[in-house]
This record gives structure tokens, C-alpha cells and sequence, in this order.
């Protein structure tokens, strides 16, 4: 089976459009959508319209922490940008929609993978797997080989051996890797629609399960027009910021 995973959309229609099309065209036959379909971006009535279907036809599907706040309202303790994408997000989506963000599960699972927005051992608080401590800490919570989540913008790779001895890698885009089933492997596929590394090409991740090689890839797209959507729609300047400035590595 080859397995597609896209996370941290964030109602980026360009950056969708663009790495569906690369998933396809590699043969993909599962989608797997780890979250943050809403949020920051200018066009989250469509890219729902896109994501609704393609559930309904079998793509795995995970609640985000933008997903749960547009759903729910914003919570007082988000960042000033996020809380006002928030609540224009709210004011753009029909009830349906919102009603189809609510109930998406914390998790999922498909044979040795388990794909969750943030984290293993915590799905509902939505901490960060930000180095090597957290990434074991959610290898340990789950017996699947394979872990796949979101929520850190930045492609990252990481794997616990039985005897409990763990590494980290930083991956390069094209190459595949193969995820030996001896070990336990937590993988982040970096954001499609708002990288933070500097480079905004989006990011995805492809597995095959049945050669078990991962590799992750970096989609060009029209970001510039991503980012004209975002100002037209009247959000915060520096969410657009984002992905018009190569350089830029905003959090």
C-alpha cells in the first residue's frame, strides 16, 4: 500500500492542490490527513469541500489543534494571529462543516501505523514533539512500528530500537529510507501548507508499506498567490508573511 501523509494544511488551497497531484501521480492509494486542515489560511470552505469527499471515500482523517478551536471556539491562551484566523475561519465555514472538524477522531490506525495529529501519549493536549525526549515518549505510548503526526511545521525522522536506544534524522527530500520493522519509527511529514524552515514548497511524505521505504518531499506551488489569498481575506499580514518570504521562519 502506498501511503500519503499530509498534515498542517491550513486551508492552503495551492499547496493541496499541488501535493494531491504529486501523491497521485505516484500511485498513492491511501491518503492519510494528520490534522490542522483549517487556520491561518485564506481558503478553508474549499479545501474542506475537497477534504469532505475524499474522507467519505476512505482517506484517513485526524483531528487538529486549528481544527478543534475553529470547531469549538478559540481558546484566550492562543497567539494573537491564530485566535483572529480562528475566528474568521468560523465565520466562513456552514455548520456542516464545522460539525464534520468536530467530530474527527484524535487518532487512527491502519495495521502497524498509527497516525495522530501531535503526539502518541497525549492526543487531546496536543504537546509538541520538539527533539528527541518527546519523540521517544510517544514511541513508548503505542505498540505500532510506524507513528505518523503533524503539528511541528518541520520534516523530522525519528526511531527507537528494542534495547531502547533512540536516534533522530533530519531528512533529505527525494531519498528513500527504509523503516527497518525492528525498530520503532515516528516520522514528521512537515507541513504542507505552512512550512517553517524557510522553503516554501510544501511538504508530504510518502510510505510504502510493502518495501516499508519512507521518503519525504518538498512540492513547489504558487505561494505568492497562497499568500494574496490570505491578505485579501483580511487576516494578519504576517501569516502571509509566512509563505511569500523565503527567508522568513516565523512560529
Amino acid at each position: 500500500m502506498k501511503i500519503a501523509l499530509i498534515t498542517d494544511l491550513h486551508a492552503n488551497r495551492e499547496a493541496f492542490e499541488a501535493v494531491l497531484a504529486d501523491a497521485r501521480a505516484w500511485g498513492c492509494d491511501q491518503l492519510a490527513l494528520l490534522g490542522d486542515f483549517v487556520g491561518y489560511g485564506g481558503d478553508p470552505a474549499w479545501l474542506l469541500s475537497q477534504v469532505q469527499p475524499l474522507v467519505r471515500d476512505g482517506a484517513i482523517a485526524v483531528l487538529g489543534n486549528h481544527d478543534q478551536a475553529v470547531a469549538l471556539g478559540a481558546l484566550p491562551s492562543m497567539r494573537e494571529d491564530a485566535r483572529l484566523a480562528v475566528e474568521w475561519t468560523r465565520s466562513q465555514l456552514s455548520a456542516e462543516q464545522l460539525e464534520f472538524l468536530a467530530q474527527l477522531p484524535l487518532s487512527a490506525r491502519l495495521d502497524n501505523c498509527l497516525f495522530v495529529h501531535a503526539n502518541a501519549f497525549a492526543p487531546a493536549e496536543f504537546e509538541y514533539i520538539q527533539g528527541r525526549a518527546e519523540a521517544v515518549r510517544s514511541m513508548q505510548a503505542t505498540q505500532s512500528i510506524y507513528t505518523f503526526c503533524g503539528h511541528m511545521h518541520e520534516p523530522m525522522l525519528y526511531h527507537l530500537s528494542g534495547t531502547g536506544k533512540a536516534g533522530e534524522f533530519t531528512p533529505v527530500p527525494g531519498i528513500e529510507i527504509p523503516l527497518m520493522a525492528n525498530r520503532q519509527w515516528l516520522v514528521v511529514p512537515g507541513a504542507c501548507g505552512q512550512p517553517r524552515d524557510g522553503n516554501p514548497a510544501a511538504c508530504y511524505a510518502r510510505f510504502d508499506t510493502q518495501t516499508a521505504l519512507l521518503s519525504f518531499q518538498r512540492i513547489p506551488y504558487d505561494h505568492e498567490a497562497a499568500a494574496a489569498r490570505i491578505l485579501a481575506s483580511g487576516l494578519p499580514p504576517a501569516v502571509a508573511q509566512r509563505l511569500a518570504d523565503r527567508l522568513n521562519q516565523g512560529t
